[in-house]
């Protein structure tokens, strides 16, 4: 595919730090870090080495306490939650480790929704396309209890493709698969980054994080490593 040099995502020396108590705990200390436009970038580390809070200042789900956060060139670290809202809508799709899934939905409706919430005009045209994407054309009128495991992370997938965000950002998304379907999990994560999409992994697994081209380790809230492999 196509490699861009431009950043989508850049971190400038973040710090997070909560208070605990009397105790102030660093979960990110002074991070520093570049991730440009359709790269495949894996976060790894330890229990407690910061990976869920730098996931959740990639995917503006929370604002440092200090230093800056751009997302396509724009600050967005000192955003209101509203603002935030919606360039989350837009830019970032989430794949989680739990599904997620409204349970009384079918596959389709769940993809629908986030489409449905940004007023979408062709959202069930939209939604079958990407289910078709993930596989799971004959599946799309199936609720969530009648999909398996893997069947059930991809409507998560396509959900997260629904607005064609720009990035993907998965968080632990083969934690609840076996290895098998984990593996095939991946290699649609891979097709995705074929196709141009830039992917943001958040796993505590270094065979999953080899799927990246580039792999972030964290210790201490803090990069320990970050070359090309």
């Amino acid at each position: 595919m196509l490699k861009y040099n431009k950043p989508i995502i850049y971190l400038e020396n973040v710090w997070k730090i909560y208070q605990v108590g009397d105790v102030q705990v660093e979960a990110l200390r002074g991070i520093t870090l570049s991730i440009n436009l359709g790269e495949f970038v894996a976060i790894t580390g330890p229990s407690g080495s910061g990976k869920s809070t730098m996931m959740n200042m990639v995917g503006a789900l929370d604002v440092p306490t200090k230093g800056a956060i751009y997302l396509d060139g724009k600050d967005i670290s000192k955003l209101y939650e509203s603002d935030l809202a919606e360039i989350r809508g837009k830019k970032i799709g989430f794949v989680f480790q739990q599904f997620n899934l409204i349970p009384n939905m079918t596959a389709l409706e769940n993809v629908m929704l986030p489409l449905e919430f940004q007023d979408a005009k062709d959202a069930k045209e939209r939604a079958i396309k990407v289910l078709e994407m993930v596989g799971l054309k004959d599946r799309m009128y199936h609720k969530p209890k009648e999909l398996s495991g893997g069947q059930q992370q991809r409507v998560a997938i396509a959900r997260a493709l629904a607005n064609d965000p720009e990035v993907i950002l998965a968080d632990e998304p083969t934690g609840n698969l076996d290895s098998k379907i984990g593996k095939e999990i991946m290699e649609l994560f891979k097709k995705l980054h074929n196709q141009g999409k830039t992917i943001v992994l958040i796993t505590h697994d270094i065979d999953l994080a080899n799927f990246g081209e580039r792999v972030i380790k964290l210790v201490d809230g803090k990069i320990i490593g970050g070359d090309k492999k």
